[in-house]
């Protein structure tokens, strides 16, 4: 049996770089909306870099924290905890200044039927942040969802392609983009905007979809065949020294990883693990929401776990009961409706 806890400290230790680029972070950090899939690790990750580079600014996670546990492992590690509802705006006002910001509050799944509420977190809230923390460096996390889709041939889709959003999720993510902008030219506030595609982790994601679905040899549709990941770890890491790169007006900036995969060739691999032969239905549309991170790539370098390390760390996961947040990526979308 392999040592999971074990697993997921020497999976989630700051890089060198990471470390190097948090000695040259001013002030506190705040994180608002910690409380989701990737906020609590990006926490414990910024506390941990910030030790280790003997600085004592304060990591800062504010949430609802419905979920008592996540308040808890947060606040054990260093975080200092703030429970808000942020579209609270007198409780929005109490929350302390913070030198950096990194806004991770949204809502995707569950959009239809509570259109109101998503474009409430996505697009309004975002502004009453923006005016709180004018005088703060914001990286705003966005999604990939706002761009068109684009032949799998194509290289994926770059920051200066116009927006195509497609439903009233991707339609509120644009809505979200553009009021940080607003408020980055009106108040010279320096926002990157970090539109993200398919953040994997041991417990959710991409991947792990597709393992479970090879696994219990449940079919697996090609419609959508292709697609961009990146390990979490990575995507924390680049969001933390991102504040390093916030600008007025506001930049953006396409965060994943450097390959467009198939997902036949990984239901493959993940079926050489587990010794079951994939089941595939429909045939690919040839067009998928891919983007193009090679500025990011350039900034910070090829995030340093590749995918294969990805497949085998996920079927070890799952091979030894490891546990899953059970939320579904939709990646297989094309819809819109979440």
């Amino acid at each position: 049996m392999v040592d999971l806890k074990q697993l997921e400290q020497d999976l989630t230790k700051p890089s060198a770089a990471l470390i190097t680029d948090i000695q040259k972070i001013e002030g506190d950090i705040i994180l608002l909306g910690i409380g989701g899939k990737m906020g609590v690790s990006m926490g414990k990750l910024a506390v941990d870099a910030l030790k280790m580079a003997g600085k004592n600014n304060r990591v800062i996670g504010v949430s609802r924290f419905s979920d008592a546990k996540a308040k808890a492992e947060l606040a054990a590690v260093g975080v200092t905890t703030i429970a808000c509802d942020l579209l609270n705006d007198a409780e929005l006002q109490q929350l302390p200044d913070a030198k950096n910001v990194i806004y991770l509050a949204g809502n995707k799944f569950g959009t239809t039927g509570k259109e109101g509420f998503t474009w409430a977190m996505n697009a309004y809230l975002p502004g009453r942040v923006a005016e709180k923390y004018k005088n703060s460096n914001i990286v705003a996390f966005s999604s990939g969802n706002v761009l068109p889709f684009v032949p799998v041939t194509s290289g994926g889709v770059a920051e200066d392609v116009t927006p195509e959003p497609l439903g009233e999720y991707a339609q509120s993510c644009l809505g979200r983009e553009r009021i940080f902008e607003y408020f980055a030219k009106q108040n010279k506030t320096p926002i990157l905007i970090y539109r993200l595609n398919y953040a994997v982790d041991f417990r959710y994601g991409v991947l792990m979809e597709i393992a479970k679905s090879v696994l219990n040899e449940k079919e697996i549709d090609l419609t959508t065949e292709n697609v961009n990941v990146i390990w979490q770890g990575d995507a924390n890491e680049i969001a933390l020294r991102s504040l390093l790169h916030c600008e007025a007006p506001a930049t953006i900036l396409n965060v994943t990883g450097p390959e467009i995969l198939s997902i036949r060739w990984i239901a493959q691999e993940f079926g050489k693990i587990f010794n079951k032969a994939p089941k595939f239905v429909n045939q690919p549309a040839g067009n998928a929401l891919l983007n193009n991170a090679s500025e990011c790539h350039r900034l910070f370098g090829y995030p340093k776990v590749t995918i294969r390390e990805m497949i085998d760390i996920t079927a070890t996961w799952i091979n030894n009961g490891g546990d899953e947040f059970g939320k579904a990526t939709h990646f297989q979308e094309r819809g819109g409706k979440f």
